[in-house]
């Protein structure tokens, strides 16, 4: 399978982190090849269509921004083929990583249709059972799963000592904006009709799960529908427009995000929106009356500064939010280096321990 981007300069990497990421990505790639041999991808010509994503990325990180022939270059068809080869791609990685992985130890998991979503409950064995954390997992908008996510928030879930609920909203190009955002705020009614509490109830999620946390927040209040606890977004996507030219810089140092070409995935979620839409784009909401939050980030991703200018604002606003930094570490690492690096546990105990102080 053809890969090749030169926007990553690999050379930056810390050694252990570049280890961790070169084994995940022989683990992707042989989901993408299972996923390109299969019969019925067979009428689709993956390297004419990947590259057509190399070139774009190249134009994207080159003119900083979205121009109209990016937003045409890839076909829906084409779309959709690169979302099923993601999804079926982290599927086989998260396969990989759950097998015989103590941090699934001593959790119940229940598959469930959650006001009709796909959802999964994950329950630590110990803990508060009338909390609960609802988790919206990454993912770019267009793939990611409670099944690829799992790792993440269980750990979450067995740090806080509470249940977690993670919601399999539904994903671009199939369903653009606002479709996964409706499903967040009907999952968060369904938690409220149960007879769980707002103040017992927090909101999650990370890179786009954040997005969709920080956008479910900012609609819940403008709804006038009583908030939740708190919001805990790590690497949170706050700004669609890219106003911030390190967006691109610190791609040599963003093994996750750098070279996959996510410049289509924006605009399929999108859809013709707006992108300065605060339900896209939390950075330029009113942020006023939120909750509590907790914001994880490391200085060497992209969305580092998506993170650090919400929070500036937030803080401007009168909320109360909490900023935990890394060095060297990747996009999400909380979930890329779970049970390896120090960092990695450190921000789960961090979210653990917020947690225990907002309750």
């Amino acid at each position: 399978m053809g890969y090749k981007m030169a926007i990553l300069d690999s050379s930056k990497l810390r050694f252990d982190v570049g280890q961790i990421l070169k084994n995940r990505q022989a683990e992707f790639f042989t989901g993408a090849s299972e996923f390109i041999s299969l019969e019925k991808n067979q009428g689709m010509d993956f390297m004419s269509i990947w590259n057509k994503v190399i070139q774009g990325n190249e134009l994207f990180f080159k003119n900083k921004g979205l121009r109209e022939e990016l937003v045409t270059l890839l076909s829906y068809e084409e779309k959709l083929y690169l979302a099923g080869l993601f999804r079926y791609s982290f599927d086989h990685l998260a396969t990989v990583r759950q097998k015989d992985n103590a941090i699934l130890n001593n959790v119940a998991l229940e598959k469930t249709i959650f006001a009709k979503i796909n959802a999964e409950w994950q329950r630590p064995e110990s803990g508060e059972k009338n909390r609960v954390c609802l988790f919206l997992h990454g993912g770019g908008w267009i793939l990611g799963s409670s099944y690829d996510h799992r790792l993440l928030s269980v750990s979450i879930a067995k740090s806080a000592g509470i249940p977690v609920l993670s919601i399999d909203y539904r994903l671009a190009p199939e369903h653009p904006f606002p479709a996964s955002l409706e499903d967040c705020i009907t999952a968060y009614l369904k938690l409220l009709s149960m007879g769980y509490e707002p103040g017992n109830i927090v909101i999650a999620g990370d890179s786009a799960g954040g997005n969709l946390a920080l956008a479910t927040l900012i609609k819940l209040r403008d709804d006038k529908i009583p908030l939740p606890a708190a919001g805990i977004v790590m690497s949170p996507a706050t700004d669609f427009t890219f106003s911030d030219s390190s967006f691109f810089t610190n791609g040599k140092t963003d093994p996750i995000l750098a070279d996959i070409g996510l410049f289509w995935w924006f605009t399929a979620y999108s859809a013709g929106v707006d992108h300065s839409d605060p339900l896209l784009s939390p950075l330029f909401a009113n942020l006023e009356k939120l909750p509590p939050l907790l914001c994880q980030v490391s200085t060497c991703e992209m969305l580092y500064s998506d993170s650090i200018r919400f929070v500036e604002k937030a803080r401007a606003s009168g909320i109360k939010v909490e900023l935990e930094t890394w060095d060297d570490m990747p996009h999400v690492h909380q979930s890329v280096g779970l049970d390896v690096l120090p960092e990695t546990k450190e921000a789960i105990q961090g979210i653990g321990r917020f947690l225990k102080t907002v309750f």
